[in-house]
Order: C-alpha cells, then structure tokens, then sequence
C-alpha cells in the first residue's frame, strides 16, 4: 500500500511532468461538492485525491458528491482522479493510473490539456 504522502507526491509528480500547475491541499467547493482536494490545478480544472486511512479523508465525500463530479466530468466541466489506497498495491501502479487518467482527459479535450 502507497502512504498519504508518498500517493500524493506521486501523483504531483505525475500531473506537473504533464504541464499541470497543481495546487495542494485545496479546499474545492462547487455545486454542492465541498472536500479538500490533495490536488487541483484551478486553470485547466484538473485534480486529484488520494483516499486513505492515515488522511481519514474516505467520508469527505459523500456518494451524492461523488455522483455529481462523476456527471460534470462526464460533461467535461472538471476532471480529478479519485484513487482509493486500497486499489494501489505500488508506486509505479498509481503512476499509471495518474497516466491514463491525463490520458483520457487530453482525450477528452481534443488532445489539450
């Protein structure tokens, strides 16, 4: 398993190689969703969280806010990568799931970021 700290430099590490001017620890509110992100790059609407038990941050939110960034990212409004510690047995697997997240969202957005 990949620590709060470590999950989260990994994905920083990851989003900014990609040209993302990620900000940390962001308190996100918007549309009735309001967590704190571990990442959030406010520009090109693009971020990440990293669930884990050692941040408790698991019940930040809510299925009804999870439900609501899931349909403004499938509108392309904003898109964050949600990755729960307990799907990342390695580094390198959560490196590759930053990847094809940053993968699909140039994809999404005709190849920009």
């Amino acid at each position: 398993m990949v620590r709060e700290t470590e999950g989260c430099e990994i994905l920083q590490s990851v989003f900014t190689a990609r040209g993302y001017q990620v900000q940390r620890d962001v308190a996100f509110a918007e549309a009735g969703v309001s967590f704190n992100a571990d990442g959030w790059d406010p520009t090109t609407r693009v971020g990440f969280e990293y669930l884990t038990s050692e941040a408790d941050d698991r019940k930040d939110l809510e299925p009804a806010e999870m439900a609501e960034l899931a349909a403004r990212m499938e509108r392309g409004e904003l898109f964050f990568l949600i990755v729960d510690e307990a799907e990342v047995d390695e580094p390198e697997t959560l490196r590759f799931a930053a990847n094809k997240f940053l993968d699909e969202v140039e994809r999404r957005r005709g190849g920009r970021s």
